[in-house]
């Protein structure tokens, strides 16, 4: 029997960063297991929330096999997000020069790609939680020295993503379209999306 979302304890794969922030908790962001995280992520993007994301008609096999693409992959990662051990939300990272997003503008030496979905509140958020959760993001993002700059690229419509960037310190780019790809696993749609940029603290370049 899969257990309901949520519900089981984070897989046990290694965390790849782990930091308290007082008066928030713990925060882990641990590489995407495709077999044991493919039921919570399944039921996360077929949400109506979460249609900007790209994968509502998906069912759980095909999520899997996406995720099980993504980790075979170098450029691209996939990671999910824990606080105080509960799983709250699906992190992203790709090199820009080997992504579609490449082909929309120029792109620098050190440049990082993000998708972040949050999941579903289920009565926990308060305010400042997804703010507490970005912080942790970038800190992340930015602990590696080769990382010089981090790019974002919501659908242009999504007004909630674009809004919570600029609040993080992204200033904004041009909107761009994205083109359409094949995947064995899955088709990508073009997207019209809103280029945003955050650049590393000058204390880390």
């Amino acid at each position: 029997m899969i257990p309901a979302p949520g519900s089981a304890p984070a897989p046990a794969r290694t965390p790849v960063h782990t930091r308290h922030v007082e008066g928030f908790g713990t925060v882990t962001i641990t590489p995407v297991d495709p077999a044991a995280d493919s039921a919570l992520i399944h039921s996360w993007v077929t949400e109506e929330r979460a249609r900007f994301w790209g994968m509502g008609g998906a069912d759980r096999a095909l999520v899997q096999e996406v995720y099980e693409d993504v980790d075979r992959r170098t450029t691209h990662h996939a990671f999910m997000v824990a606080r105080d051990g509960e799983r709250v939300a699906l992190f992203q990272t790709y090199d820009c020069a080997e992504d579609r997003i490449g082909a929309c503008y120029e792109v620098q030496p050190g440049d990082v790609g993000v998708h972040l979905l949050i999941g579903p509140s289920r009565g926990r958020v308060r305010h400042g939680f997804t703010g507490a959760l970005m912080t942790v993001f970038i800190g992340f993002l930015f602990s590696d020295p080769a990382a010089r700059r981090v790019v974002a690229e919501p659908d242009a419509r999504n007004a909630k993503a674009i809004g919570l960037l600029e609040r993080t310190g992204f200033v904004l780019g041009p909107e761009v379209e994205l083109p359409e790809i094949d995947l064995p696993e899955v088709q990508l749609p073009a997207k019209r999306a809103r280029l945003a940029f955050l650049s590393a603290p000058a204390a880390a370049r």
